[in-house]
């Protein structure tokens, strides 16, 4: 027979037990981050053969009927592609696909946006987050991206899932890439700001003060020989408007 002692501490011991049970039942698993790269990305039938850091000869090769433009200052180069809509692509090759959009930066292949249309094999976010999260072999932490659209950062890439036109759409974005080209634009911003505040000081006339105690004026190089007080100071733009007011060329300054 057990004494009441030990009772109770077998009783709390129960009840310690149960209650660590209970919390690793109950608790939340904290969401497997994505530490997936860029390079290790599958070629997914998702991606119709397009991958991030691909050229536009890759592009090209891909599909003929690209066509690229030139780069923008910032080496910047966008373009789409529409197997949907152009009669000139082989649709069998882009099965369900409306358009895809490629985003170039230096020549390399940084973002890759892809619509699907109708005919695609689902047709909500969900749905379409779970297959290509096999297809490219993510992990199922994937977090609410405005209003109905999923997004999952990885090491160096983005994934996007959305709805255009009531089917599903994937962007795959590279992050580093991305930082890249707002350096670029915040740099651009700051030498612009420079040149226009050194265009704006150049373009200013040197200042003229007057003295309206003896009505003599210094130009730009003079220096009066005593201080002139604020209340007796006056700023001409020019000698001549200077002189129209009454003030002439101090001695100190001939």
């Amino acid at each position: 027979m057990l004494f009441p002692a030990k009772s109770v501490l077998l009783l709390r011991h129960g009840l310690l037990i149960l209650a660590l049970l209970f919390l690793f039942t109950v608790a939340p698993i904290e969401a497997q981050q994505c530490t997936q790269k860029i390079a290790d990305l599958p070629a997914a039938p998702e991606l119709y053969g397009f991958r991030l850091g691909m050229s536009k000869e890759d592009v090209k090769t891909r599909v003929p009927q690209a066509v690229f433009g030139r780069s923008d200052d910032f080496g910047v180069l966008k373009t789409t592609i529409n197997p949907y809509f152009d009669p000139k692509i082989d649709k069998t090759k882009f099965a369900s696909v409306r358009s895809v959009s490629l985003d170039f930066l230096d020549d390399r292949l940084t973002s890759l946006w892809i619509g699907f249309d109708e005919t695609y094999q689902v047709q909500t976010v969900d749905e379409f987050v779970k297959t290509i999260s096999e297809s490219l072999r993510l992990p199922g932490s994937w977090s609410s991206w405005k209003s109905r659209g999923q997004h999952l950062r990885c090491t160096d890439f983005e994934a996007i899932v959305t709805t255009v036109a009531g089917s599903p759409s994937l962007r795959l974005l590279d992050v580093a890439a991305d930082d890249t080209i707002a350096a670029r634009r915040l740099a651009q911003e700051e030498k612009d700001s420079k040149v226009e505040g050194t265009a704006v000081e150049s373009s200013r006339e040197p200042e003229i003060i007057g003295d309206k105690r003896d009505k003599t004026y210094y130009p730009a190089g003079c220096t009066p020989a005593r201080e002139i007080g604020a209340p007796d100071t006056i700023i001409f733009k020019t000698s001549s408007e200077a002189e129209k007011a009454g003030f002439k060329l101090a001695k100190v300054c001939h």
